[in-house]
């Protein structure tokens, strides 16, 4: 299982293959929109992986997931 970074135009224009790739490689594509992550394709198979993983796995992929959101938002000031 591996996790691919992927543009919401590039997912649109070839979304039959990137469905195919989730469902048969069980991959897991995050959605990236103006290179701001936005959302995460996956499985019902890896889903329900998720849902019954054990704390580090579900902490492991949050970790991940943190790693690629946005860390600020519009009108908020950033720390330096």
């Amino acid at each position: 299982m591996g996790t691919k970074l992927i543009a919401s135009t590039e997912a649109q224009n070839n979304f039959g293959r990137v469905l195919d790739d989730v469902v048969q490689n069980n991959t897991r594509y995050i959605l990236r929109r103006r290179n701001i992550s936005q959302a995460v394709i996956l499985s019902v198979a890896d889903f329900e992986e998720i849902l019954n993983a054990n704390e580090t796995e579900r902490t492991k992929l949050g970790k991940l997931l943190r790693e690629l959101s946005p860390g600020y938002s519009f009108g908020e000031t950033v720390e330096e």
